[in-house]
């Protein structure tokens, strides 16, 4: 039943191909941290991405906004292409790639400031300038993450006295001011209590008519409700990709099944 990843074809969901990654290698020094991963993310759908902890998969969410380049003795190998384009190339914008491709991280990180300025924040780094009033933006935005009713009559407080769900609605929504095309979410609900996760979640699939969003995520039971592709990493290699009832009900790698049923991980 197991067989390796460079062995059999990737499969190819079906409509409007958002990213693809060819032959992708990270490298942290001598240490490889992803090996040869092939992978089509469909657009405007859920992607999420499963395995144990340090398989690669926050690594190789990192790439596909070029966050690696942060870290001094990260080397990337092969391509990812975004709207079949690389990503790599040497004339490529970083800050735009980023202003494209938003990241919300594991541990809510709000800026201590208030709740309008958080999310204005990024619009006025990028030179605001467009039809909209910046307050408009905002409201937009708040209202997309799903915290404006919430916030709303008291957008000049803290964003630090924020609830720790409020403080990752209020992450996305500093995502979304900027008008990105795809969402990259790592582990958004590792540090929430069940309401708030659940939230969050609904947050996801409400999104998805718009983004394109890619999760990781160590609750297999977020996988399977939110996601409609899984990736299964093991090691640095892509063990499995294809539909998340595929993947959960008839998974065609051995690892696979181990890991969805929690022989181990």
């Amino acid at each position: 039943m197991s067989e390796s990843n460079t062995d059999r074809p990737i499969e190819q969901p079906e409509g409007e191909i958002k990213i693809e990654t060819r032959g992708l290698n990270l490298f942290y020094d001598a240490f490889r941290a992803l090996t040869d991963i092939n992978v089509a993310i469909p657009a405007r759908q859920i992607t999420a991405l499963i395995g144990p902890s340090g398989c690669g998969k926050s690594s190789f969410l990192r790439c596909l906004n070029r966050m690696n380049d942060l870290i001094d003795d990260a080397r990337v190998e092969g391509d990812v292409l975004l709207d079949g384009g690389s990503i790599y190339e040497d004339d490529t914008d970083v800050a735009q790639l980023r202003k494209r491709v938003g990241m919300v991280f594991q541990t809510p990180n709000p800026f201590p400031m208030s709740i309008y300025d958080n999310v204005a924040y990024g619009p006025r780094l990028h030179g605001f300038g467009g039809r909209d009033s910046l307050g408009e933006v905002v409201e937009k935005s708040l209202r997309g993450a799903a915290l404006w009713d919430e916030v709303k009559d008291n957008l000049r407080k803290s964003a630090l006295d924020l609830s720790g769900g409020q403080q990752q609605r209020l992450s996305i929504a500093r995502v979304l001011a900027v008008g990105p095309d795809v969402l990259l979410m790592d582990e958004p609900c590792s540090a929430l209590d069940p309401t708030a996760t659940f939230r969050i979640e609904e947050l996801m699939l409400e999104l998805m008519e718009r983004y394109t969003i890619v999760i990781v995520t160590h609750n297999m039971y977020q996988a399977s409700r939110v996601s409609q592709h899984t990736g299964f990493f093991l090691l640095g290699e892509l063990i499995e990709y294809g539909s998340t009832v595929g993947i959960f009900e008839n998974p065609k790698d051995q690892r696979t099944d181990d890991y969805v049923r929690g022989r181990f991980g």
